[in-house]
């Protein structure tokens, strides 16, 4: 008897052991999933999901904690089937009542076996689904409760022990450092995008045409980049448009696309120069006065009345071609020689080109952000931009931008810009 019992001692340690080494290796795991992501929502609900992998609970959610740090702000519920959820419509989220405001007052690890018999538990509402077990986590970020992680329901319909708290705490030491390194990539992000909307040009008042333009940046932290668009009224009744990329994804990019942006406004200014002949000028200019000439592509395009009819005339500095859009909803590429991109030979010429454009059509500028998709073709890109324009030929220019920019095929890993010029009637220009 005492062999067999100290033999039974054994294997339960020993099981205890192979149960710590497993989920020790579960825990680093889970370590590396939640650091790995960098947008807030997705890391809030990778830690829930996470927590409740670790444990085997059938339930989980997050409640983030208002400013003052009473109510719950925010709740994130994961394991809830489609039955009842659609049990729940309507009924207002948790705001941090009952146990759940037990732990947002005393935020040490609760385990509760019964969530009914417990002297703070406040019931459920209608239509939501039974749970007994309990077991919650405060989560803090730089010594300030930022939330807590609540479990339900382990899977073995036991209730949660020591051993699963002990998890969910390391778990939730973690999660304070993840929660953190994503609100920072959020902070630089949104530093980075006000950085380059400062460096963009609001467009001036172009009537009678109407206009639109928009701007995304990359998705990296810091991703300020080189993308850019400016357009302006010229003597004689045209209208100019530029749409410009700059190599690189940094402030260098971002300062480079600066200076170019305002050298081509002044040279675009002469209503004289041939496109061609603005890009070649800007392209010597940058090459003399540039320490490091960057390598940028270009796009300008002037819209002008002759005969009767509008003439889109433009040349291209490598820059993906102009879109046009015609009144009936028919969309086409103006798919000419691009000649070289700026920054590259600046005594070669480019090519100027010329197409007449019925009143009502749209001339859509955009990078290349908006199309190029790694390991894609890029005509797969520029066919889904095509489509996407024909179906929102009512939109006005500034909507059409804004819905362009979000039905993007690209992955979010360039910044991107567009923008877009509609043609008006001819009354006030005569016939010539």
């Amino acid at each position: 008897m005492p062999l067999s019992s100290d033999l039974n001692r054994i294997g339960e340690q020993l099981h205890a052991l192979a149960r710590a080494q497993r989920t020790l290796q579960e825990l680093l795991q889970a370590v590396v999933n939640i650091t790995g992501e960098l947008e807030l929502p997705a890391v809030l609900r990778r830690i829930v999901r996470t927590a409740m992998d670790l444990v085997g609970a059938r339930y989980g959610a997050m409640g983030v904690l208002d400013q003052e740090g009473r109510l719950l702000e925010e709740f994130i519920p994961l394991g809830l089937t489609t039955k009842e959820l659609a049990d729940l419509e309507g009924v207002e989220l948790p705001r941090g009542r009952g146990l759940l405001g037990h732990l947002i007052h005393h935020p040490e690890p609760l385990r509760v076996k019964d969530i009914s018999r417990h002297p703070e538990s406040a019931g459920f509402p209608p239509g939501h689904p039974p749970m007994r077990s309990l077991l919650g986590v405060a989560i803090s970020v730089r010594g300030r409760i930022y939330g807590n992680l609540y479990l339900s329901e382990r899977k073995d319909g036991q209730p949660f022990d020591r051993h699963d708290e002990g998890v969910i705490r390391a778990l939730a030491g973690t999660a304070g450092v993840a929660i953190e390194n994503a609100r920072l990539y959020q902070q630089v992000q949104n530093s980075s995008e006000q950085f380059q909307r400062l460096l963009l040009p609001r467009l001036p008042d172009l009537r009678p045409f109407t206009a639109g333009a928009a701007y995304r940046p990359a998705s990296a932290p810091a991703a300020v980049g080189g993308d850019w668009y400016d357009a302006m009224l010229l003597p004689g009744g045209a209208c100019a448009a530029v749409i410009g990329d700059v190599v690189g994804h940094d402030l260098r990019a971002a300062a480079d696309m600066s200076q170019i942006r305002n050298m081509l406004r002044a040279l675009y200014y002469d209503p004289g120069a041939a496109p061609s002949t603005s890009l070649t000028r800007l392209d010597r200019i940058m090459n003399a006065a540039l320490d490091e000439a960057p390598v940028a592509t270009a796009l300008l395009a002037r819209l002008e009345p002759a005969d009767g009819t509008w003439q889109l005339r433009w040349s291209s500095a490598g820059h993906p071609p102009p879109l046009v859009l015609l009144p009936d909803g028919r969309v086409r590429y103006l798919d000419m020689e691009p000649g070289l991109p700026l920054g590259v030979a600046p005594d070669l010429p480019r090519p100027d080109h010329c197409r007449p454009l019925p009143v009502d059509s749209t001339v859509i500028l955009f990078t290349d952000g908006l199309v190029e998709v790694p390991g894609q073709p890029l005509d797969r890109g520029l066919d889904a931009l095509a489509v996407t324009a024909s179906r929102l030929v009512g939109l006005a220019p500034e909507d059409l931008c804004h819905a362009l920019v979000a039905h993007r095929p690209g992955n979010g890993h360039d910044d991107k810009a567009v923008i877009a010029l509609r043609t008006p009637p001819l009354t006030s220009y005569g016939s010539s």
